[in-house]
């Protein structure tokens, strides 16, 4: 019978941790349809997430040899965690005992039982450390890099994020409508944190080209996709291409949003712009989002970012008022439940901008200005950069534990 060579991790923070690691390869091999080929030191590390206060892990990883199918060997996996004691419930807790089947063989795939390679390989120090001690030459099947250079790049990443201020080093992020105004706000800020950023435009490759020569100059890639988000064909031909681009997304923005207030859109009838701002606002952003998301948890993080508006919430007078108010309204609660649907891999927020000087607020009216200072206690129009600021924070490891919010970028408005 043909067998295959797996790579699994060790880990355990709680009881006696040597005893569980060297307990846990002795059930796994002993039934004799499990080899131990090797298995590298024990190392300790501080645990990543969870409650405060949880003591240090012992981390290994073991090279076997198996007749059994990727399903059974994970299968057997579970059992010897069960019987060493762990109960899987709320995650990054601590426990006696922690396997995860890391590579088996060349296969890659993805189901709801198992998804292989493990999707969280790269971005794990405490599993690479081990694992290059004894497989440093081994590839990736999906990376197509070895584990000597995924361990000592993430090792550059922690170093130079931490050292710099570069928290989103490595990530890779989309920004709908970010040729412009607060989406190319966010998409430089992002790049300033250290993400390769992809940008999306509907109109103009060369503007987007633009702007991806100033991300390319914080030293990030930078991409530009087009798409109309108002044809639904290429509302998915678009979440295909950026996530095959990088093997992958960790952040994704909807941004883009239809502009019923400057240009020859302002003449359009109440009905015309209703349906624009469905098309844009409500269903393309849902329609991404829930496309994304789907993805992200198979990955097995991400983080997605939505835009709202403050007067959703409390209402505004006029054409306009009901306009956005129904739309970022409707946008504002899918995120609440998007949120709920995605945990605990993928986190899902929404921002809710207030009076922001885009286009639109630059050539407004005196009335229009001096209503602006008068509801905003910070006595000032917010600027792109103040949204693309909080963005840059809700998509960060700062904000780890905040899912579900609508964030108010709005300088404390009290209507």
């Amino acid at each position: 019978m043909a067998t295959t060579t797996a790579y699994i991790a060790l880990g355990s923070n709680q009881g006696d941790r040597k005893g569980s690691l060297d307990r846990a390869l002795a059930e796994l091999t002993g039934a004799g349809d499990v080899s131990l080929l090797g298995v590298s030191q024990y190392y300790e590390t501080e645990p990543e997430g969870g409650p405060a206060g949880q003591g240090l892990f012992l981390n290994a990883v073991a090279q076997v040899q198996t007749e059994l199918s990727a399903d059974q060997l994970l299968e057997k996996m579970l059992y010897v965690e069960k019987s060493l004691g762990r109960v899987r419930g709320e995650r990054n807790t601590p426990r006696p005992i922690d396997l995860d089947l890391l590579l088996f063989g060349d296969l890659i795939s993805s189901d709801s039982k198992i998804t292989i390679p493990h999707p969280r390989l790269h971005t794990r120090l405490f599993v690479l450390g081990p694992f290059a001690e004894i497989a440093p030459d081994l590839v990736h099947p999906v990376l197509c890099s070895t584990i000597k250079v995924l361990r000592d790049r993430l090792t550059w990443l922690k170093e130079i994020g931490q050292s710099t201020g570069r928290e989103l080093t490595g990530q890779r992020a989309l920004v709908t409508g970010s040729t412009s105004g607060i989406g190319k706000a966010i998409a430089l800020e992002l790049a300033m944190a250290g993400a390769d950023v992809v940008l999306h435009g509907r109109r103009s490759q060369t503007v987007g080209e633009e702007v991806a020569a100033e991300v390319h100059k914080h030293g990030c890639r930078g991409r530009v996709l087009m798409a109309d988000l108002e044809q639904p064909e290429q509302r998915h031909k678009l979440v295909d291409e950026a996530w095959n681009l990088w093997r992958g997304l960790d952040i994704w923005i909807n941004n883009a949003g239809a502009d019923t207030l400057t240009g020859e859109a302002a003449s359009w009838s109440f009905e015309r712009k209703l349906q624009e701002l469905l098309a844009i606002d409500v269903t393309a952003t849902m329609v991404l989002a829930r496309a994304v998301g789907e993805r992200m948890q198979t990955q097995g993080n991400g983080v997605i970012l939505n835009m709202g508006w403050d007067q959703a919430n409390t209402g505004m007078a006029g054409d306009s008022g009901q306009l956005f108010g129904a739309s970022k309204g409707a946008v504002m609660a899918f995120s609440k439940s998007l949120a709920v649907t995605l945990a605990p891999k993928v986190r899902v927020n929404c921002l809710a901008p207030g009076w922001i000087q885009t286009a639109w607020g630059r050539g407004a009216s005196r009335a229009w200005q001096e209503r602006v200072i008068r509801e905003t206690p910070l006595q000032r129009w917010g600027t792109p950069a103040d949204v693309a600021a909080t963005a840059r924070w809700l998509v960060s490891p700062g904000a780890s534990y905040i899912t579900g919010q609508i964030i108010y970028v709005n300088g404390g408005a009290v209507r």
